[in-house]
């Protein structure tokens, strides 16, 4: 595992749970490059040839980078799919750490990823709902659920609560909270910075795998899913 420039950890990150494909190259928290594409079919084809082209834009090798950094969801399945499984064989061929990144992430200050003692993260999720996870200090502190938010369950507040992302003022205005309400934006650098905080406080996954809120109310794809390796 090479580590160029002084020694500093390089990052390949991606993303396809949405939309779209986006990918970075940081070197430690700094990016070097930044791509993103939106589309809501072809991300199979898209992730390589973007992936490809970011390294060569950096002028680094994979056996240069320090570890991979994947969107696992929640978010469009078969999207998700696609990423983790591409993570899962550049980590198996290159033997490279692999790092998660949620959903939840994205909408984190990325000036201060572990600045909050009670912070609950909305996504937006289908039909007008939200998937919500509670983080403490840049870590989840219990599994993520999806929830109306118009009608939010008790047990989510706590003390020092402040919820952030999607209709936040709405929910956290049923437990007396505070609120940031934002929607993700610049996710190539959000993706980045991420993974660098992560790798930094030691938080690295064997093996990255989809992280599905709720099974999916779609009938199934004609082609068959990418194969995820183990």
């Amino acid at each position: 595992m090479g580590k160029p420039r002084g020694g500093k950890p390089l990052f390949l990150c991606f993303d396809t749970s949405g939309p779209h494909c986006a990918v970075a190259v940081f070197e430690d928290d700094v990016a070097l490059v930044q791509d993103w594409a939106e589309m809501k079919r072809g991300q199979a084809e898209a992730l390589p040839s973007m992936v490809e082209a970011a390294m060569a834009s950096a002028g680094i090798d994979f056996r240069d980078l320090s570890a991979v950094g994947v969107g696992v969801g929640p978010g469009n399945f078969t999207g998700i799919r696609i990423s983790v499984s591409y993570a899962r064989g550049l980590a198996l061929a290159c033997e490279f750490k692999t790092i998660s990144v949620t959903s939840f992430d994205f909408v984190k200050d990325t000036h201060g990823l572990a600045s909050e003692s009670a912070l609950l993260l909305s996504v937006e999720a289908p039909k007008d709902q939200s998937y919500v996870q509670l983080h403490r200090y840049g870590r989840p502190v219990a599994e993520p659920r999806l929830i109306d938010p118009s009608s939010a369950p008790e047990e989510l507040n706590c003390i020092n609560l402040k919820v952030r992302g999607f209709r936040a003022a709405e929910i956290a205005a049923q437990f007396n909270a505070d609120a940031e309400a934002i929607t993700p934006d610049n996710i190539p650098y959000r993706l980045g910075k991420v993974t660098a905080w992560k790798f930094q406080n030691g938080t690295e996954d064997a093996a990255p795998v989809p992280l599905y809120v709720r099974p999916p109310d779609a009938a199934p794809p004609s082609d068959p899913p990418p194969v995820i390796l183990s």
